[in-house]
């Protein structure tokens, strides 16, 4: 179901042929690194918050940790994450292929600066053994109504 999703949002952009599909997990950042031959920080790992009755995604570097100082400074509450459970019913893909493309209404995405320093980065791509390639530009691009933030630490 969600790999679909996003491949249609990513339709949408004209970025469907950038869709990776593997053989193997690729549920952490560790594993998404190694099935895509890069290193870790290049993989966007998108976290899910939930925000009031909505769910803010953060797309962040492998390599970046979530900031609490900074999140509450940005998002007025404390960061906390969905349960396991909530995830594919409120953001319409499975822990483990959490992406910002093609989800559930009362999603808002926001991509991290930790990002920008790279010229290629691969989030999930809807399931647990996908990616996609794309350049900041292109995520910002496939993301509706995507919105740059300074959230994160560690990278």
């Amino acid at each position: 179901m969600g790999i679909e999703r996003a491949r249609r949002a990513l339709a949408a952009a004209g970025l469907e042929d950038r869709v990776m599909e593997f053989d193997t997990s690729s549920a952490t950042v560790e594993l998404a690194a190694e099935a895509v031959g890069c290193e870790p920080a290049r993989i966007a790992k998108t976290l899910s918050f939930a925000v009031g009755d909505r769910v803010a995604l953060v797309v962040c570097a492998g390599d970046a940790r979530i900031d609490n100082p900074r999140f509450k400074a940005e998002f007025h509450t404390k960061a906390k994450m969905l349960g396991r459970d909530e995830a594919e019913e409120r953001i319409g893909h499975g822990v483990g292929g959490v992406c910002p493309f093609g989800v559930e209404p009362g999603c808002d995405v926001y991509l991290d600066e930790s990002l920008r320093r790279f010229d290629t980065v691969y989030p999930a791509a809807g399931n647990a053994a996908s990616a996609v390639r794309l350049s900041c530009e292109e995520l910002e691009g496939a993301c509706d109504g995507a919105r740059w933030v300074d959230v994160c630490k560690g990278w």
